[in-house]
Parts: structure tokens; sequence; C-alpha cells
């Protein structure tokens, strides 16, 4: 048990040891990739990523039914609102001065 014990830590210390040196890696190549930027690219990234998280979000509530266009629901009202009276009368004609 205590052969495991060690043999445990010692293959966890060397697990995060190169988990360590992958991340230095990945952020050397962030900080040499956005050298290059300034405060206006950074700007323009932010809003571009907000437009397309945006979008991305109203799209997945139509797919799932949570959302539907403001246009079909006016031209559903207008149809019912257009049948109405003609469901009412069933074809026939009805006086309606006095």
């Amino acid at each position: 048990m205590d052969k495991f014990l060690l043999y445990g830590s010692f293959f966890c210390a060397i697990l995060s040891l190169f988990m360590c040196f992958y991340a230095c890696a990945r952020v050397g190549t962030f900080i040499s990739a956005s050298k290059g930027l300034d405060w206006d690219d950074i700007a323009n990234i932010t809003g571009d990523l907000g437009t397309v998280k945006k979008t991305i979000q109203t799209l997945n509530n139509r797919l799932n039914g949570m959302n539907s266009p403001k246009l079909a629901d006016q031209e559903l009202m207008l149809q019912l609102l257009q049948k109405q009276p003609n469901q009412a009368t069933n074809g026939k004609m009805t006086n309606l001065g006095g």
C-alpha cells in the first residue's frame, strides 16, 4: 500500500509538471499572437463577439420554438381578424343597417 501511494503521488507530480509546461506554452503563444493589437482592435473584436453570441442565442431560441419572429405573429393575427366576420355570418346575408 505504501508503494502505491508513493508511485501514485509521483505520477501526479509528473503529470502536473507536464500540464504546467503545456499551459505556459499556450500562454506564450497567446501573448505573442496578441502583441500587435491595440485597444481599438480589442473593442472591435469584443463587439463582433457580442453580435455573434446574440445571433447564436436567437437562432437557438428559434430552433427550440421559444422565440418566433414578430412578423409571423402579426400576419397570423391579421388572418384571424379577416376570417372572424366570415365565420360569424356562416355565408348568410345579414342586415346590419337599421
